[in-house]
C-alpha cells in the first residue's frame, strides 16, 4: 500500500505545504507555514507527518540550472538533516528546479490577483514538486513492471 508523502518547498520567510492522497496519486496543497524559530517550524512539520500519517517527506532541492548545489540548497539539506533527527520516517531530497517557476506561471495565467498570487504561491509550489514526485514513482513502478514482464 503506497504511503503518504509530505512535501515542503523550503523558504526563508514561508515553506509551502503539500500532502499526498492515500494512495500516492495526487497532490494536495496545504496552508503554508509562515516562518518564525526553526524549533517551532520543526514542531509543525512533526505534528503534520503525524496529523496525516506520512510515512515519508520531500523536500525541493533548490539546485542550479546545472545541476550544482547553491547556497539555498545547502540550507535545505541542513534542514532536512534536522528533520530526519524528529522523525522516524525518511526524509529526501528531490530536485526543484523551475517549481517555483511553474507555479508562478500558472497562477499568472489564472487571472489571480497579485497579492493573492504571492500568498498561493509557496502552496502551489510544493504541490507541483510533489506531483512530479508521484509521477516519477508511477513512472518507476510501471517501468519495472513491463521490464519484469518481458521475455
Amino acid at each position: 500500500m503506497p504511503e503518504r508523502i509530505l512535501a515542503i518547498d523550503f523558504g526563508l520567510k514561508r515553506m509551502g505545504l503539500a500532502i499526498s492522497d492515500p494512495l500516492g496519486i495526487t497532490a494536495q496543497g496545504l496552508a503554508t507555514l509562515e516562518r518564525t524559530r526553526l524549533d517551532d517550524d520543526l514542531r509543525h512539520i512533526t505534528r503534520l507527518v503525524a496529523e496525516h500519517a506520512a510515512g515519508r517527506v520531500i523536500l525541493g532541492h533548490p539546485l542550479s540550472r546545472a545541476g550544482g548545489e547553491t547556497a539555498m540548497s545547502r540550507q535545505v539539506a541542513a534542514f532536512a538533516e534536522k528533520l530526519r533527527q524528529r522523525l522516524a520516517c525518511p526524509v529526501e531530497l528531490w530536485d526543484e528546479r523551475l517549481t517555483s517557476v511553474q507555479a508562478n506561471r500558472l497562477l499568472r495565467a489564472s487571472g489571480i490577483g497579485i497579492e493573492k498570487r504571492r500568498r498561493a504561491a509557496d502552496r502551489v509550489a510544493a504541490t507541483l514538486l510533489l506531483q512530479s514526485y508521484l509521477d516519477y514513482q508511477a513512472n518507476e513502478t510501471a517501468r519495472r513492471q513491463v521490464s519484469s514482464e518481458e521475455p
